[in-house]
């Protein structure tokens, strides 16, 4: 029998608006109807009830640049560590994500890819695996940032095909203003996959002829790539300006400072903005020496940075990620929700069955207290963190939800 799930007063945020109070009643792994008020009677009926009364019920978060976390790394292609790391990103309210590669070799992508297929899927207690995000090796040295510019190189096709073939790849971080790389762009969206700007001293010139190429998305904007410039706006620039590029963003206000963040909304719209962790091993751990694609690495006042002072990935969760964007911006979470939810769905394409609460879709959606921690958190229909701090009752009679 497949299980049933109905949550109760809660706060709800929609495609078409927020309720004030409303319900969403699950069957399986979708949502089968929700509404405003309280549920029409007989909803109940053979359903786990959470109480949700005080509570912001809003779509799963959607990561799509993970790293690592809990001492767990992608590379180190464990697919029980990708599990773990599920779990743990399931308690800070992401329903599903992409496991990040780092620029390495060939053989040791590979394996990490062979990892992720492995895992990929629905994880007990916790987040969804969708395939995985390739960050690098197709990068530009000059902009490297925390990868390791020995292993950066040129798109290869024997090699590329070796990566995209299986499958499990859904985004491609390359320097689409190295010209040994230009090709691979339409090779990879031709595959169904995502082609993002990243690591990358782009002019802006050389942004549109990407765009033109067929990017559409840019890797943790401002971040690896060269600053805006008033004569030479960069890639940065276009990001700015260019409806069809989706920029991510790493919150933790160490990467990029609020005022930053403020600009982007403000030039992109919520809607054009995917909040991103970026997260490394460290992240739900200790501060104290660690490593980045095996070198050494300090995590210190909130912030991981190589031994020359480089920043590298952080120790964000996207729970603290819409806080801290909604603090620099003013602006109401009815508003910035998609940030953290919709947006990563539809730039790797599955917005149609997740990203949104709506009827038909899975059920991926987190409870939130004022305060934006997490309560509870369900993947594709399943309670994976915090159903036993909520209240279970009968869903009150009530009317029927308003046409």
């Amino acid at each position: 029998m497949s299980r049933r799930l109905l949550i109760a007063g809660a706060r709800v945020l929609t495609p078409g608006g927020e309720w004030p109070r409303g319900w969403i009643a699950v069957e399986g792994r979708r949502i089968a109807a929700m509404g405003q008020g309280e549920p029409p009677p007989g909803t109940s009926a053979g359903a786990d009830v959470l109480a949700a009364d005080g509570l912001v019920a809003m779509p799963g978060f959607i990561d799509l640049h993970v790293h690592g976390a809990v001492g767990v790394d992608v590379m180190d292609a464990d697919p029980d560590g990708l599990a773990r790391m599920a779990r743990f990103f399931a308690a800070h309210g992401v329903t599903a994500w992409l496991p990040s590669t780092m620029t390495a070799s060939g053989p040791d992508t590979e394996r990490a890819l062979e990892a992720v297929a492995a895992a990929a899927g629905p994880v007990e207690g916790g987040a969804t695996i969708l395939g995985a995000y390739l960050e690098g090796p197709y990068l530009n040295p000059a902009r490297a940032g925390a990868q390791d510019p020995a292993h950066i190189r040129p798109a290869d096709r024997a090699e590329a095909a070796r990566l995209l073939d299986p499958g499990v790849a859904r985004v491609l971080v390359l320097a689409p203003e190295v010209e040994r790389n230009r090709w691979l762009i339409a090779d990879a969206v031709a595959r169904g996959v995502t082609v993002s700007a990243g690591h990358t001293d782009a002019t802006y010139d050389q942004a549109l002829q990407a765009v033109a190429d067929g990017v559409r998305h840019v890797t943790h904007a401002f971040n690896a790539m060269r600053p805006l410039g008033h004569r030479e706006p960069g890639l940065l620039g276009a990001a700015l300006v260019v409806p069809e590029l989706r920029c991510e963003l790493i919150a933790d206000n160490v990467h990029v400072h609020p005022a930053a963040m403020r600009l982007l909304v403000q030039a992109k719209g919520a809607e054009g903005v995917v909040l991103v962790s970026d997260a490394l091993q460290a992240t739900g751990l200790a501060e104290g020496a660690y490593t980045v694609g095996g070198r050494p690495a300090f995590f210190m006042d909130g912030a991981i940075r190589l031994a020359d002072g480089t920043l590298a990935g952080s120790v964000l969760t996207l729970d603290r990620a819409l806080h801290n964007l909604q603090a620099a911006t003013g602006r109401p979470l009815a508003e910035l929700w998609p940030a953290a939810s919709r947006n990563a769905a539809q730039a790797i394409g599955v917005d149609d069955v997740k990203g949104t609460l709506e009827p038909g879709k899975d059920a991926d959606l987190v409870l939130l207290d004022p305060s934006l921690q997490v309560v509870v958190t369900v993947a594709e229909g399943a309670v994976v963190h915090g159903g036993d701090r909520l209240p279970r009752r009968p869903a009150p009679a009530g009317r029927a939800p308003p046409e």
